[in-house]
């Protein structure tokens, strides 16, 4: 899944390719870009409330067509074809390596 308009963060930790769609108002996504970065992933994140309606309806297609599962907030997008919807750290670990 290859997306625009998306603010990169960096570390220094580059692989695997993470991207996170998120709400700017959940506090779970907050806390799940927060453990990407304390274990110094670089990743990319959206939040979907601030884009435009259009946008945010096309992601959700695009999304439901790849992965066929409506859209949750945080999601964990790795490498593009492997997916984490919700913040359960211990689950996020586990597909990250880090246990």
């Amino acid at each position: 899944m290859r997306l625009t308009n998306t603010t990169l963060v960096e570390g220094k930790k580059t692989s695997p390719h993470l991207v996170v769609l998120a709400l700017s108002t959940c506090g779970f996504c907050k806390r799940a870009m927060t453990f990407l970065q304390e274990q110094g992933f670089s990743f990319e994140y959206l939040h979907l409330d601030q884009i435009s309606p259009e946008d945010k309806a096309a992601i959700k297609e695009q999304f439901k067509s790849e992965f066929e599962l409506n859209l949750a907030f945080p999601t964990l997008v790795i490498d593009g074809k492997e997916i984490i919807i919700g913040f359960i750290e211990v689950k996020w670990r586990e597909k990250l390596g880090l246990i």
